[in-house]
């Protein structure tokens, strides 16, 4: 039996599977980072440039101040980014120079450890990211063999890219990333020794989701194999569409005989914030999933599913369903198995519904799409249908697209931006409208502090001040009173 490292997910993919990426601030990050340094994981799944960007957009929050804030806390335990491909907050793919500075001053900032998932699982890109992460300064590298299931995705196809990866002295552990939660027990028996094999001593670790409720029994049978980490959630911010619950890895792990060297005391208490929080915020909170056979078909992430149902009822073609389905997995096929993740599944799934809802097949093709067929995401995995290619490229818009640019060059934005500008303002000025991030700065500091139990009494406090035709407000609990009262004029 085996010692199980744990990494925590709460922060970043627990945020993202389950409150859409806007459940944490800055406050609510800070607030419970003391015990999550305490609890004694091997890293924090903490953030990724879109995390970044939803700090800035809709929290009107410094991203730069709360990796600063969150690294000054937690010493000991790495804070971790993940990366994918070669673009930075903006969806336009950026230069080598410009990716290097992004990199180079998230490690400045407080970032140890980088997350590398390329959407086609082009090993060889893995490589040259990573040297470029060693280069401005990261500390640890993890490359990703991002999981699918596929008629080229065998135990061969992972196996092959993991020894390209492992052969890289930047790259110092590998993880197999299955955001669908697709992979079973029976085959982690094949692909997790596959791997392994041609690894030699560098570890493997293990992220999947509960989506259909695979991935506990998926790490269990990890764990047996020689997984080296499982990366889990806490509490509200755990199991549904997100990562396994901490706790019940850790008690089924350790009822198995495999030994977890944490705090205990201090993973409960990380458990209980993020259910607090969730509670007080009234944001969903994960619950164990039952097995549905048709995701394998269409792999959609759970929130992609109920997205494809609403558009299918606006336009009042709800019955096709099935038929959307069906032709999602023809439509990947066409296009060469790309991995059903972002941006991949967003657009298989709008051609799949356009095709299916349309006159004809491909009779419109969106720009991502045509995108994708010009080669502007990565190297399909398999070339793209002969006759789908035809079609793609005969559309007028592909010789716009064609020679569309991404960013600028580094230089070139440097002179438009401000060439004295520090790099983490211009990073975010380069990357997002001036707009928000004026905004941004226009909001002040964050708030550091943030506790759930007090959000009920606010939420009332703010309800009643907001009433135009009260004097007087007393609030009472158990050792609390509050009382406001006015000389006869509205409070």
């Amino acid at each position: 039996m085996a010692a199980i490292k744990l990494i925590e997910t709460s922060l970043r993919d627990g945020n993202q599977c389950l409150w859409g990426a806007l459940g944490i601030d800055t406050a609510k990050t800070l607030s419970i980072a003391p015990v999550m340094e305490r609890a004694g994981y091997h890293a924090i799944d903490f953030t990724t440039s879109t995390h970044m960007g939803v700090a800035v957009r809709y929290k009107q929050e410094d991203p730069w101040e709360r990796i600063r804030a969150m690294a000054d806390i937690c010493k000991t335990t790495p804070l971790q980014f993940l990366s994918t491909g070669f673009r930075f907050i903006a969806w336009q793919t950026a230069s080598p120079e410009f990716m290097e500075l992004a990199f180079r001053t998230l490690a400045r900032n407080g970032i140890r450890r980088f997350a590398l998932a390329d959407p086609m699982n082009d090993a060889a890109s893995n490589v040259d990211v990573a040297h470029m992460v060693k280069r401005a300064g990261g500390e640890q590298v993890i490359g990703a063999l991002v999981y699918t299931i596929s008629p080229i995705h065998d135990d061969a196809h992972y196996a092959e890219a993991a020894r390209i990866m492992a052969q890289s002295p930047d790259i110092d552990a590998l993880y197999i990333k299955d955001p669908g939660g697709l992979l079973t027990p029976k085959r982690a028996e094949t692909l997790i020794p596959a791997i392994m094999a041609e690894i030699g001593d560098k570890p493997l670790e293990l992220h999947a989701h509960c989506t259909i409720g695979q991935a506990e029994p998926a790490y269990l049978e990890a764990a047996g194999l020689g997984i080296a980490a499982l990366q889990c959630a806490s509490g509200g911010a755990a199991d549904g569409t997100s990562n396994p619950p901490v706790q019940r890895m850790i008690a089924n792990l350790k009822a198995m005989g495999h030994s977890i060297d944490v705090d205990e005391e201090a993973v409960a208490e990380v458990a209980n914030y993020f259910t607090a929080l969730a509670e007080a915020e009234n944001l969903p909170q994960g619950h164990p999933m039952a097995f549905d056979a048709a995701y394998l078909r269409h792999q959609l992430p759970g929130g992609m599913v109920g997205t494809m149902r609403r558009h299918l009822a606006d336009h009042r073609v709800s019955h096709l369903e099935g038929a959307v389905i069906e032709e999602l997995g023809r439509v990947r096929e066409e296009l060469g198995w790309p991995i059903v993740m972002t941006p991949f599944a967003q657009m298989l799934q709008t051609q799949a519904m356009m095709n299916v809802t349309g006159e004809e097949r491909y009779a419109i093709i969106p720009d991502e799409i045509i995108r994708y067929a010009l080669g502007k995401f990565g190297r399909p995995n398999r070339p793209i249908d002969e006759q789908v290619m035809d079609r793609i490229m005969a559309s007028p818009r592909a010789k716009e697209l064609q020679a569309e640019q991404g960013m600028a060059e580094l230089s070139e934005l440097r002179q438009k931006i401000g060439p004295n500008l520090p790099d983490e303002e211009f990073l975010l000025r380069a990357t997002m409208p001036a707009e928000q991030v004026d905004a941004m700065h226009q909001a002040g500091p964050a708030n550091r502090q943030y506790d759930p139990g007090k959000r009920p009494v606010m939420q009332l406090l703010r309800r009643l001040l907001a009433r135009t035709d009260l004097t007087r407000i007393s609030v009472e609990k158990a050792g609390f009173r509050l009382e406001l009262e006015s000389d006869g004029e509205v409070l």
